[in-house]
């Protein structure tokens, strides 16, 4: 057969072009070419801004947390969780940081970028302490609500961390009313705390442990306002002299547990969004689930994936070359050995 009639698929160039080593260094060629012409695409995505509230009072220091096969408190189990929830969530969020000890949030800094400004922000979370409270009530509902205001003020959700012993507790009246819109602000209560009630360490003017408090050493009943339900019925009960009646109140608001009830209400008061804080790790979901999304208007450059590729298909077909077309060959086969 005449070169001129061979069939097509006999051809050199055809063989090339079927040749899988062929197929990949042209793949290879077109990605590094697309590498070196294409630009960063516009994308947006979603994310979050937050004012984080972190409660310091007393009872945050009980340790009924375990950290790495450690007794932890509820603080550094908070803090733990909040150094753990930045790097979740996606770059161009914002956070902003408060405390909360006696009836009001105190804010640390304005919302500042979560990527950008990491270093600063996690050792801000890092250094928060319970010798940064200014007094030693903890009145949760007060201070959420003054919260909740902050966040409108600053336009962004709420994230508030505490267990929600409320110190002295609250009048048999109940909660104190919400003057915000509820649902106008958006976010999440954390409650932290054990379910079981547990000792509150106690502490000198010097920062050091010195045991716990007593049932003597705390309120443990709210005496303002008008008497609860049952007073008539109390020993020395008297309309005037003693509406509480005459004898010591008796409770167990020495110890503590996650007030689990009473953050459940307020956030049905408030439209706020309950979760319990099981451990240091698992705060992401929640909150994203709670917020408000934003969108971030961002970038994504294709040419590092679109150059990753075209380095492996041209890495492919060099290795590919190194074996031959047809495989191992066949060894001799050896003569049998004759039989002695």
């Amino acid at each position: 057969m005449s070169r001129a009639t061979r069939p097509l698929r006999h051809l050199p160039i055809a063989r090339n072009l079927r040749d899988r080593r062929f197929q990949a260094l042209a793949a290879a060629l077109a990605l590094a070419l697309g590498a070196a012409l294409a630009g960063p695409l516009p994308l947006t995505r979603s994310g979050v801004a937050v004012l984080a509230v972190v409660d310091i009072t007393g009872s945050m220091n009980v340790r009924d947390y375990t950290v790495d096969g450690k007794p932890a408190s509820r603080l550094d189990t908070a803090k733990a969780a909040l150094r753990r929830l930045v790097p979740d969530l996606p770059c161009g969020s914002r956070l902003a940081l408060a405390l909360f000890t006696e009836r009001r949030p105190f804010l640390l800094f304005a919302p500042i970028e979560v990527c950008a400004d990491f270093a600063p922000l996690d050792g801000a979370l890092d250094g928060l302490d319970w010798r940064m409270a200014w007094e030693g009530d903890s009145r949760i509902a007060a201070g959420l609500h003054r919260a909740i205001a902050m966040a409108g003020e600053l336009d962004t959700d709420l994230l508030f961390l505490t267990d929600g012993q409320e110190t002295p507790p609250l009048p048999s009246t109940g909660l104190p009313a919400f003057e915000g819109r509820p649902g106008a602000v958006r976010g999440l209560i954390v409650g932290a705390g054990g379910y079981g009630l547990s000792p509150i360490p106690k502490f000198n003017d010097r920062g050091r442990e010195t045991g716990f408090y007593g049932a003597t050493d705390v309120p443990q009943e709210n005496r303002f306002g008008p008497p609860p339900a049952d007073a008539e019925s109390r020993e020395g009960y008297n309309p005037r002299n003693a509406p509480f009646g005459a004898a010591a109140a008796e409770g167990t608001e020495h110890l503590s547990s996650v007030r689990e009830a009473h953050l459940k209400a307020l956030a049905g008061q408030t439209g706020l969004t309950y979760a319990h804080l099981a451990g240091p790790d698992g705060l992401a979901g929640p909150l994203l689930a709670a917020a408000t999304p934003r969108p971030l208007p961002g970038r994504f450059d294709p040419r590092p994936v679109l150059g990753g590729l075209a380095l492996a298909l041209a890495l492919a077909a060099f290795l590919a070359g190194l074996i031959p077309a047809d495989g191992l060959r066949a060894l001799p086969r050896s003569s049998p050995k004759s039989r002695m």
